[in-house]
């Protein structure tokens, strides 16, 4: 499979070239229109013209965007077939990769994915007078003025941006400013190299906390590279982790069915009924498509079904900003059960056949156990060559157990195998 939990990533190099004029061509196989846009990688340049080429030679038209954040395009893409965004969102930058995207934000669906790949097999060149051409479309601004009619604060307040050098920086300043934000910017250059790891961990921000007390700002706001990504501090310089940012957005939303992944915290079980998907923002999407009203990923992806089936961090920025402007986040958060999350990852050359060797139908949905205190996950990572292991429990005692007993879970499968 080319396809990962979200979209093809891989490290640059001359067969991603390649593939993209070919998956170009065979995502424009079954699209007359497309949206394409790209994030500020230096190779993103390059690919997106690949990928246009390839488009042409289909006989599509193509509508571009330049820069621009993954949940810009996927709105751009409501106007016609299909959308295309070159991003290896919080990858380091030496990868690159491309996300497929329905008129409805939600990436392509396993079923899609498939068909793209027997598509590669496939010519879909047209004659000389059957070519496609290209034509700009201003993605961002319509992107922006989406948003703004949909956020109201209710006091203009102060707030750190960190881009992280990423496609985010070609509108949440503007859109936050417009929005009633005095936005303290960092790293919103569109550089193409990231000042820091572009993955939103609270290991890769240690400079965030300090700042925003320093400041009086009453919340900060970090994108990864392509902006589809939204993670936060509070008023008092502490990091949200992903499992209470999603019980805060679904409280002020007052949202009662909730989608999130495998590996979220038991504790949005207490404030919603859940549904629960393998890991990976498509799956969501999907499964929102049916049921739920409000879903996310804790690494930081938000999906609102009536803004977007596309993990939007441009609007769960504003979103913040409007909760932030009403609300004491760090009061919130305070009234908020929490029970000790244990995240390992393990760099392995095989991820998918010890997976395999463990029992899992499929490496990336992995293999989870639960009892009524506490479980582990395992899975293999969707773009990096990793394990990673998930462990909850109702004290640290417990969740410490549960992680003892994925890695050995995780120890014996690699036995097998040697």
């Amino acid at each position: 499979m080319l396809f990962g939990s979200s979209g093809i990533r891989r490290e640059f190099d001359p067969g991603l070239v390649d593939l993209a004029l070919r998956i170009g061509a065979a995502t424009a196989g079954g699209a007359s229109g497309v949206v394409v846009g790209r994030d500020t990688r230096t190779t993103s340049e390059l690919l997106e013209h690949c990928i246009i080429a390839g488009m042409l030679s289909a006989g599509a038209t193509v509508y571009t965007c330049g820069i621009a954040p993954t949940p810009t395009v996927a709105h751009a893409t409501g106007y016609v077939d299909a959308g295309c965004m070159i991003t290896a969102s919080h990858n380091p930058e030496s990868y690159n990769g491309v996300k497929l995207l329905n008129p409805d934000g939600s990436s392509f669906t396993l079923r899609q994915q498939t068909a793209i790949e027997e598509a590669l097999r496939s010519s879909h060149w047209k004659s000389w007078d059957e070519q496609g051409r290209v034509l700009p479309t201003d993605a961002v601004d319509a992107h922006r003025d989406a948003i703004l009619d949909r956020i109201s604060l209710s006091r203009p307040i102060r707030v750190v941006l960190d881009c992280g050098n990423g496609a985010g920086g070609v509108v949440s300043p503007d859109l936050l400013a417009a929005a009633g934000v005095t936005v303290v910017g960092l790293n919103c250059n569109v550089s193409g190299r990231f000042a820091r790891p572009s993955e939103p961990l609270e290991a890769n921000l240690p400079y965030i906390g300090e700042l925003v007390r320093k400041r009086e700002a009453a919340c900060a706001i970090i994108h990864d590279g392509d902006a589809d990504r939204m993670m936060a501090f509070d008023e008092r310089g502490r990091y949200i982790d992903g499992d209470h940012l999603l019980m805060l957005f679904a409280k002020y939303l007052d949202r009662k069915r909730v989608v999130t992944t495998v590996d979220a915290s038991m504790a949005i079980e207490e404030v919603a009924e859940v549904h629960r998907t393998p890991v990976g923002d498509s799956f969501v999407s999907e499964e929102l498509l049916s049921w739920g009203d409000f879903g996310g990923e804790a690494s930081g992806s938000w999906i609102f079904p009536e803004h977007s089936f596309c993990p939007d961090g441009i609007y769960a920025a504003a979103l913040l900003c409007e909760i932030a402007s009403e609300w004491s986040i760090a009061e919130e958060l305070d009234r908020m059960s929490r029970y000790t999350l244990l995240r390992e990852s393990y760099r392995i050359g095989s991820p998918r056949e010890v997976m395999t060797a463990m029992g899992a139908d499929e490496p990336t949905h992995g293999v989870r156990f639960e009892d009524e205190d506490g479980w582990y996950l395992v899975r293999a990572s969707g773009t990096e060559p990793k394990v990673r292991i998930t462990a909850e429990g109702r004290t640290r005692e417990k969740a410490k157990e549960m992680l003892d007993l994925g890695q050995a879970a995780l120890e014996r499968a690699k036995r097998s195998l040697e």
